[in-house]
């Protein structure tokens, strides 16, 4: 772990991969609830015409959310942490095959379990994306501890097949063989993100993955509104603000 530092200036030869909720979009207190701004469809279009496609957008939504947030925008794109992937041509890659069913049917046994969590504290909620589930407790912080650990002892059943990640006052369920640096490893292996250096933008634990794999891959990891010696991220910026004004070319702040 490492205190980052004022991220470099953006090559357009670069292989751009992005976060989306608290990187290119202001955290909200239900995910449904959040704000696009009018200038960032075109800004995504712009940055992935500049590198013939090489620009992805790595998130927890699905590839649909996605496309409902940026139309007319519809390009490269994980969903789901990197169960989903659609390649900037349009076509989708495969799924995970039997560790994929083993994951889903470990999940749906699952899935009254983790409802009832929620249901025991006021303002919890399941955010049920049917590969994934993730419980929020935005609203009641000072439960943190009592729901990860209900998380942590719910997951303990599935531990071959499913992962818990927490993150930013949310812990997600998921598949255990999938995750941001595996779907980012996965684009470089094709064109036109191939033999390009790869940048990576995110804000959260569950971009921690995709970090170490543009670190290996001596790429620059950027991490959004970081605090001192949380995160593998080698550059940070200091707000959503300033990774918009970042990719947009306009100056930025170092994170503090």
């Amino acid at each position: 772990m490492r205190t980052p530092t004022a991220a470099p200036p953006l090559d357009r030869h670069d292989a751009l991969f992005i976060d989306v909720d608290g990187t290119l979009l202001e955290i909200a207190p239900r995910p449904e609830l959040v704000e696009v701004a009018p200038s960032l469809p075109d800004l995504l279009r712009r940055l992935g015409d500049e590198r013939e496609g090489a620009l992805a957008l790595i998130s927890g939504r699905p590839i649909a959310e996605l496309d409902r947030l940026f139309r007319p925008w519809r390009g490269a794109a994980a969903g789901l942490h990197g169960i989903e992937r659609r390649r900037p041509d349009g076509s989708y890659a495969n799924g995970g095959g039997d560790a994929d069913r083993t994951a889903a049917a470990a999940l749906d046994r699952l899935r009254p379990e983790i409802t009832a969590v929620a249901r025991h504290w006021p303002g919890v909620f399941v955010e049920d994306k049917g590969r994934t589930l993730a419980l929020h407790y935005r609203a009641l912080p000072e439960a943190e501890a009592a729901i990860r650990g209900a998380a942590a002892r719910l997951v303990e059943q599935d531990s071959d097949s499913l992962r818990l990640i927490a993150g930013n006052m949310v812990v997600e369920f998921q598949p255990r063989h999938h995750d941001k640096g595996r779907v980012i490893a996965a684009f470089m292996a094709e064109p036109p993100f191939q033999g390009r250096r790869p940048v990576y933008l995110g804000d959260d634990t569950t971009d921690e993955d995709g970090f170490a794999e543009v670190n290996r891959r001596s790429g620059v990891s950027i991490r959004i509104g970081c605090q001192s010696g949380s995160t593998a991220a080698v550059f940070g910026l200091s707000s959503v603000r300033g990774a918009r004004e970042w990719l947009a070319g306009a100056p930025h702040l170092p994170a503090t």
